[in-house]
């Protein structure tokens, strides 16, 4: 054996894993209280934006949204994703400093008038709690006409009206608004059940209790 390389130093512990703030994303090992919707916000000729779950976490719900498209190459002149797709971060102006045509905008609005959008982007700070509501990318993609894609709102709206926001100038959906009574997300919060805790250990603990049956709920559109 060559005495000339020395052995490698031992190997350094992996720092702390650091858990992510409550508006960046759905607590994980929680079991979410769910609302099924079939909420068609817009149809056009061309496209449909539609969203058909919810599900209601303590800290705030996850929604999913789902764009369908009449011809499966509509998503090659248009952008379907709200986050990703061809203006993901930093891509959101066009070349006059708006918003492009062919991005999907998508927002909600609480009871008390704060609101949170796709356009905006998301807080600079991963420290500093914000003081209004945020909208953040979960999962998503699709193709062949079809596209899904899931966004996490943090927190959970005041009672009263929730609004969903959406515009599309380029597949000629208007700016269009549809409520949902916000109470149908804070009762499914609050059947959430904690299973585990951010260690892995046993949450059962931190369970929310039902305050009454399941709902599935339609939403009432307005323009």
């Amino acid at each position: 054996m060559s005495d000339f390389f020395e052995p490698p130093p031992p190997a350094e512990p992996p720092p702390p894993r650091r858990p992510a703030p409550p508006w960046r994303h759905a607590p994980s090992g929680t079991l979410p209280g769910v609302i099924a919707l079939e909420l068609v916000m817009a149809q056009t000729e061309r496209v449909a934006v539609c969203v058909t779950r919810l599900d209601a976490y303590p800290s705030g719900f996850e929604l999913e949204l789902v764009t369908l498209a009449a011809v499966e190459s509509e998503g090659d002149q248009l952008d379907p994703m709200l986050f990703g797709g061809r203006h993901g971060p930093g891509s959101r102006r066009s070349a006059d400093g708006g918003i492009p045509t062919d991005m999907l905008r998508f927002g909600v609005e609480f009871a008390n008038r704060a609101k949170a959008t796709n356009t905006a982007g998301r807080p600079g700070s991963i420290d500093a709690e914000p003081t209004g509501p945020v909208l953040s990318a979960g999962g998503g993609g699709g193709g062949g006409g079809n596209w899904r894609q899931s966004v996490w709102v943090w927190p959970l709206p005041p009672p009263g009206p929730l609004t969903f926001v959406c515009e599309w100038p380029a597949a000629g959906v208007a700016l269009t608004r549809h409520q949902i009574d916000a109470q149908l997300v804070l009762d499914a919060a609050s059947r959430s059940q904690a299973i585990f805790s951010d260690g892995g250990r046993s949450a059962a603990s931190g369970r929310f209790h039902s305050y009454g049956p399941m709902s599935q709920a339609r939403g009432s559109g307005e323009r």
